[in-house]
């Protein structure tokens, strides 16, 4: 597995995606912002009618603790390395323990609400960082195009982070080779 370690370089030392990187980049991006639609559709009414949590919320649940680590690390400059998705999981063990204990269930609407907000966090964050960064052709990792705006709006330099997961990295060298040749 890749690693969470926050690693920033300095500008200009990975290449700048060309257009498949973008396109790539933005195809995430309308994908974590449908999820994120998909999950608005169903406010407040997080709870089917037989009592269970809707699976639209379960769906994203696996691969947000996948990647909130990276989101919130690259995103936010954090060298927290596995704590956000350590304290993730203990939150929801924590909720969900509770509403085992006092209504007999996990599948309770605080559990629901719970998962609910944290996914529409995380897919939030890294679909629009995903949108920015095809827009603007950021480098790296597009948890690092909120600060490339940034960069860009105030003339104050940041650094960047390569994709520790996922194609974008080689797609990135991929079309910098082809691009030199």
């Amino acid at each position: 597995m890749a690693t969470t370690d926050l690693k920033l370089d300095e500008r200009g030392s990975l290449p700048r995606p060309g257009p498949v990187g973008r396109v790539v980049r933005l195809a995430f991006g309308v994908l974590c912002l449908w999820y994120v639609v998909n999950l608005i559709q169903v406010t407040g009414n997080l709870i089917d009618s037989d009592g269970h949590i809707r699976t639209v919320i379960w769906n994203g649940i696996l691969i947000g603790l996948f990647l909130v680590s990276y989101v919130v690390n690259i995103g936010f400059s954090k060298p927290w390395k596995k704590w956000p998705v350590v304290f993730s999981i203990s939150v929801f063990m924590l909720i969900a323990g509770v509403g085992y204990w006092t209504q007999g269930s996990f599948e309770t609407n605080l559990f629901a609400q719970a998962v609910w907000i944290w996914e529409l966090y995380v897919f939030l964050h890294l679909g629009l960082a995903f949108f920015v960064a095809s827009v603007i052709g950021s480098a790296g990792c597009e948890m690092r195009a909120f600060h490339e705006l940034y960069s860009r709006l105030t003339g104050t330099p940041t650094k960047e982070h390569y994709c520790p997961i996922g194609p974008l990295n080689a797609i990135d060298q991929w079309e910098a080779r082809r691009a030199s040749q």
